[in-house]
């Protein structure tokens, strides 16, 4: 297969999010959360009404407002609802 001609499959799906909160963490611990408006097979995610929560040396919490918000994917450790997850059997213990 002639290198460029190989489709880039994203490793990750976020399809049924679309519209709803996410929260993102980066590399450094910069963390936001925002409605997912779009992303890509380099999971470069963008967020609408996205906020940055920033945590002070005194143990309080600032937020940010950013508005639209492009998430580069090289950063982005994880991702998961705001509204909390659920925990499902491990795919690799059977």
């Amino acid at each position: 297969v002639p290198m460029g001609s190989r489709k880039k499959e994203t490793i990750l799906d976020l399809d049924q999010y679309m519209d709803q909160r996410l929260v993102v963490k980066f590399n450094g611990g910069r963390e936001v959360s925002g409605k997912l408006k779009g992303y890509d097979a380099l999971v470069n995610i963008v967020l609408d009404e996205a906020k940055e929560f920033i945590e002070t040396a005194d143990g309080n919490t600032i937020t940010r407002e950013f508005g639209l918000l492009v998430c580069k994917g090289s950063s982005v450790m994880v991702v998961y609802p705001e509204n909390g997850t659920e925990e499902i059997a491990n795919p690799w213990n059977e």
